[in-house]
């Protein structure tokens, strides 16, 4: 398993836009073969922020749904970013 999680950072007046245009990026990866969770959402304490979480049961499975990665126009909008990916060993509950 791994996770990919992060933040982007755009213009603070361009935010609700931007996540606007990811609805249909989430939705598709959620059906996606071997997606366990997909998020983009709004930062609760910083306006130019959105936090960015992933859970894929395999690198083959992320890397077939994320293709050539963002759309110039998202890509364009970011004025930051900085998102890593974790190779998961092992799940355990709190």
């Amino acid at each position: 398993m791994l996770i990919v999680a992060g933040t982007l950072y755009v213009d603070p007046a361009e935010r609700d836009d931007y996540l606007a245009t990811c609805a249909e990026i989430v939705r598709q990866a959620r059906q996606a073969p071997g997606c366990l969770d997909f998020s983009i959402s709004a930062d609760l304490i910083e306006p130019a922020r959105i936090n960015v979480y992933e859970r894929w049961e395999s690198d083959e499975h992320l890397m077939e749904f994320r293709g050539s990665g963002p759309e110039p126009e998202q890509q364009v909008a970011l004025v930051g970013a900085e998102v890593h990916k974790f190779l998961i060993g092992a799940v355990e509950s709190p």
